[in-house]
């Protein structure tokens, strides 16, 4: 991944992290996804997709993720308020 890259969402549901760029990309903001998953080791480990944005539009994308259904935004094994 280039720099300036953030990670705003990331899910072990490959079509979640879909509809969340969908969102975002209605929104103008371009997102990449990041399939960290193993084909191999799919069905007892099956890993996370990851969803970046530039980090100029973070604030934004996460307030649409945040608001959109109330999905959690960010690495799900972070505690809120710890960089």
């Amino acid at each position: 991944m280039e720099k300036d890259w953030v990670k705003i969402f990331s899910s072990d549901r490959p079509f979640e992290a879909e509809i969340v760029k969908g969102m975002l990309l209605d929104n103008d903001i371009e997102a990449v996804l990041l399939n960290r998953q193993s084909s191999s080791y799919n069905i007892t480990l099956p890993g996370q997709v990851e969803l970046y944005v530039h980090e100029s539009m973070e604030k934004l994308a996460k307030d649409l993720v945040h608001n959109h259904n109330n999905l959690p935004t960010g690495d799900p094994n972070q505690i809120e308020g710890e960089e």
